[in-house]
Parts: C-alpha cells; sequence; structure tokens
C-alpha cells in the first residue's frame, strides 16, 4: 500500500504534467488569440450561416444599419421587439437590415426556420454556428449588435427596452447614418 502511495506521490503529478502540458500551451494560444480579438474585429469578420447551410458575411450588407439581434424562440423580449424592427425595415428598407441570430443555447436552424415560416418578418434568419456570440462576451439575450453602414461595430446592448422604446432608438441611430423622414 505504501508503494502505491509513494508512486501516486511522486509519479502522478509528473505524468499528469506531460499529458497536459501540450493542452496548457493551446489554451494559452487559444486565451491570447482571444485578447488578440477585439470586438470590432469580431464584428467585423462575423460569418453567420442561412437555414440553408450557406455562409453569411457582414460585408454582404455594407451601406445599411445593420442590427445583428441574437435570440431564440423562447425569448419573450426578443419576440416583443420584432414587429417594431419589422416596422423599421419597412420603413426604410435600404437603410436598414435585421439578422436574427440564433445563438444555439437551446436551439438549432431548425427551429428558426419554423418559426420564420410561421411569421412575416422580412429578417434574414441566420445561425451562429461560429460563436460570434460567445466571443463578443454574450452571456443571455436578447443581445444586439449595431453595425453602420461601413460595417463598423456602433453598440453592443444586452436586453431590451420594450417595443416602442427600442423602436425609437434603432430610428435615431438610422438618422444618425442617413437622411429619414
Amino acid at each position: 500500500m505504501k508503494r502505491i502511495s509513494l508512486f501516486l506521490i511522486v509519479l502522478l503529478p509528473v505524468f499528469l504534467y506531460g499529458c497536459g502540458g501540450e493542452s496548457n500551451s493551446q489554451s494559452e494560444n487559444q486565451a491570447q488569440n482571444q485578447e488578440d480579438e477585439t470586438e470590432e474585429s469580431i464584428v467585423q469578420n462575423a460569418v453567420f450561416t442561412d437555414l440553408d447551410g450557406n455562409e453569411v458575411s457582414i460585408d454582404a450588407y455594407e451601406g445599411k444599419l445593420i442590427l445583428i439581434d441574437f435570440w431564440e424562440t423562447w425569448c419573450g423580449p426578443c419576440l416583443q421587439v420584432f414587429p417594431a424592427m419589422q416596422d423599421l425595415r419597412e420603413e426604410y428598407p435600404e437603410k436598414f437590415d435585421v439578422l436574427a441570430v440564433t445563438v444555439g443555447m437551446n436551439e438549432g436552424p431548425e427551429e428558426a426556420r419554423v418559426f420564420a415560416e410561421r411569421n412575416d418578418y422580412d429578417f434574414e434568419f441566420l445561425y451562429d454556428e461560429n460563436k460570434v456570440f460567445q466571443r463578443l462576451g454574450g452571456r443571455g439575450i436578447p443581445f444586439k449588435v449595431f453595425v453602420d453602414p461601413d460595417g463598423n461595430l456602433v453598440s453592443i446592448e444586452m436586453g431590451s427596452y420594450g417595443r416602442e422604446e427600442d423602436y425609437k432608438k434603432t430610428k435615431d441611430l438610422i438618422a444618425q447614418y442617413f437622411e429619414i423622414d
């Protein structure tokens, strides 16, 4: 019994260090890469997947104010604001777009597809396969990211102020970049 205990005390740490050394280096490299990655660069290089499996890049929407709205179908505050964002899409179709990005907390693209088919929203429904939400520090939804017409990060917001306030706030942002009525 003493030999086994001695073996575990002396050799187990050496064995664990040898097996874990590479993982620690990999973890350090990943942490360094994440530190090097700014919110601005994450947003500018964001790539999502549409519900048909195609990649969709933020730069495809250049020239418009973009709302990247991270959501899921069970999120009441997310769904409460969708009609207001649809109103803005209809009022300013050449100036404003909504990317409704399913985060993947409890759902995948299939739930988003069913929701999109049952509702008449003019949004681009996407899935966050590349963990943009997590890389931006997202912990809960609604989580909104606004991107200006040149592809630059405007703001990152957690939560919602309700349908009317989110409408006003977003319309004010549109007015900052475009002449509107």
